[in-house]
């Protein structure tokens, strides 16, 4: 019984010990300009232990001598505070503009992928650098999920880009932004090697950041810029050939003048009626023959 009785008396030290050490800490918040902060985020570091400052920017927190208050706030930088013998702490959290750098503001650019909800792709731009394309749209065929990519095989050619499949409006080429300016020329003017990032939005959410434009999806490029205190030059050079695999014999301006000939005695017309050739011939249907075929040096009046 009396060792029931002295480990009661004990335990009841223990808990008055930690009630006189634990004690309630208030105080106010405000920025560089003494107005209030509403919503800065306090918190114990050692106990995990948080609170939210009111539209007075005043706030109360249970701690304990010695442990360690944690301001933080969107926009200012965060500050921490040891908690001393006093109850009253006064926070002044400086706001700071460059802290917006932070927030999302050219849609999905500078957002990190996890953080994304709308299907959007993003091309390994290491991979396709290689590639020597005159258009850059045609090195991402089979790279990117959902988009569909087809060319003509000409080095010079265009390419059709189709990431929602075909649309009822005539026009189902995606919209393309290049450094933040939308257009819809496409790709194959801008230089493979500029580019440093490209970005595949293929969700409806993107019509909420560019509008009706982006129905058809969109592309975001961004091209390199310099950077400071880093030099360096490169050089690339390509060489790309095209021929015809069968060379196609055509008539010159003379055998094309007999074989209009040739066409209009056939059909018993006169020859001479048109406006380039005339023909010197015997001017029988039945039996034809031609003596000369006349090439004037111009074809209308005012020999242009």
């Amino acid at each position: 019984m009396k060792r029931i009785i002295l480990l009661c008396l004990t335990l009841l030290a223990v808990v008055l010990s930690t009630n006189a050490q634990t004690r309630k800490v208030t105080g106010r918040v405000t920025d560089q300009q003494a107005k209030p902060l509403e919503g800065v985020s306090i918190g114990v570091v050692e106990t995990q232990v948080t609170t939210i400052t009111d539209e007075k920017g005043q706030f109360s927190i249970q701690a304990e001598p010695g442990q360690t208050l944690k301001f933080s706030y969107v926009g200012a930088a965060s500050k921490t505070f040891k908690v001393g013998a006093g109850t009253t702490i006064n926070i002044e959290l400086p706001l700071e503009d460059n802290a917006l750098n932070e927030v999302v503001v050219t849609g999905y650019q500078k957002e990190r992928k996890k953080d994304l909800t709308g299907a959007v792709s993003v091309v390994n731009v290491k991979e396709i650098k290689d590639i020597p394309l005159g258009n850059p749209i045609k090195a991402l065929q089979g790279r990117v999920p959902g988009v569909f990519i087809s060319a003509d095989g000409a080095p010079n050619g265009g390419a059709s880009v189709r990431i929602r499949g075909v649309g009822t409006l005539g026009n189902n080429d995606p919209l393309y932004i290049i450094d933040g300016i939308p257009t819809k020329r496409g790709l194959q003017e801008l230089n493979q090697n500029d580019i440093e990032s490209i970005q595949v939005l293929k969700d409806a959410s993107s019509a909420t950041i560019y509008g009706s434009r982006a129905a058809n999806g969109v592309i975001i490029v961004t091209t390199k810029r310099a950077k400071a205190g880093y030099s360096r030059i490169d050089f690339d050079a390509s060489l790309s050939l095209q021929y015809y695999n069968s060379k196609i014999k055509t008539l010159n301006a003379e055998e094309r003048g007999k074989t209009y000939w040739q066409a209009a005695v056939n059909d018993r017309a006169n020859p001479n009626a048109n406006q380039i050739y005339q023909y010197e011939w015997n001017g029988d249907f039945d039996n034809p023959i031609l003596g000369r075929v006349v090439i004037p040096e111009f074809i209308d009046a005012a020999k242009t």
